[in-house]
């Protein structure tokens, strides 16, 4: 009988986002807690692997741009964008991560993605050319509302 447990990457994973709870809880006394949280997503994505970084860099640039509202942040140590409420909205999801063949872009329920009855909440990353820049940069602007 196959273990049903978490896996040993999902554990490191929920332990990232516990220390990243206990760094938030600490920040409410920094007087730049956006500042700080901004680093943190900058961090993450410094800390990726040679191909994984571009990409990430370019969703970075992306948010930056195209949805200037949403606040960089990390989220179970992925880089991550917060609407004001501190919502997550949009997040970079490395393959390397969970040692998956590709990243993800993924979207949390505080996006505005709805499309009728079905939508998409994920898409694979694998390049950080001009036409995915495109496409991340339109899912990004539909997903803050914009």
């Amino acid at each position: 009988m196959a273990d049903a447990g978490f896996s040993t990457e999902e554990k490191a994973a929920m332990k990232q986002r516990a220390a990243e709870l206990r760094a938030e809880a600490k920040r409410q006394k920094v007087a730049d807690k956006a500042a700080a949280e901004a680093q943190d997503a900058v961090d993450a994505i410094a800390a990726m692997t040679d191909v994984e970084r571009p990409i990430a860099r370019m969703v970075h640039e992306v948010v930056a741009e195209h949805a200037p509202g949403l606040a960089p942040k990390t989220w179970y140590g992925f880089p991550s964008y917060a609407n004001a409420d501190g919502k997550v909205v949009v997040f970079f999801q490395p393959g390397a991560k969970f040692g998956t063949r590709y990243s993800t872009l993924g979207f949390q329920d505080a996006a505005r993605l709805d499309d009728g009855s079905i939508w998409a909440t994920s898409y694979a990353v694998t390049d950080d050319d001009a036409a995915t820049r495109a496409s991340v940069a339109a899912l990004v602007r539909k997903a803050a509302g914009l």
